[in-house]
């Protein structure tokens, strides 16, 4: 039913909605990285698993899944997958053996700054001042928390 070009603009219009704009730009900003990334060998996830490894080194799989907002269902088969390539290694801690670390190997090391020049070219396509990158990024973070944060529907 098409509404009226004189009037309020269909709530439930596709055009109208956020949750499809934000999927649409995520689906276009992934899919930027993908050339880059596959001439290092990794998919879009396993970078964002690579990303916090190398910022913060061996980490335990609880904490990659708070950086990531993924659960261990979600990151084991990744894990499992980048240890396969010689990326990382998983191991139980000592002191704790129900807590899994996670560590970067050298070659992953080495990724890294190929991994650098891959997003400097996505943030060249997207066309944004660094200053508008951080200002979006900020935007959609706090976006993502006010949805995440427990409360009342709506």
């Amino acid at each position: 039913m098409a509404g009226d070009p004189e009037g309020p603009a269909d709530e439930l219009a596709l055009d109208a909605q956020l949750c499809f704009a934000l999927q649409s730009a995520a689906r276009a900003i992934v899919g930027s990285y993908r050339p880059g990334l596959e001439e290092l060998g990794l998919t879009y996830s396993q970078y964002t698993v690579m990303l916090v490894l190398w910022e913060h080194g061996p980490v335990t799989l609880g904490h990659l899944g708070r950086a990531l907002h993924s659960d261990s269902g979600t990151l084991s088969p990744l894990l499992k997958r980048l240890e396969l390539q010689g990326l990382v290694t998983r191991r139980r801690r000592p002191s704790d053996e129900r807590v899994l670390e996670v560590a970067p190997t050298d070659a992953a090391l080495r990724l890294r700054a190929p991994a650098a020049e891959v997003q400097r070219c996505v943030a060249g396509a997207a066309g944004l001042a660094p200053d508008d990158i951080a200002a979006l990024r900020a935007q959609l973070e706090d976006l993502a928390a006010r949805l995440r944060a427990p409360g009342p529907p709506g």
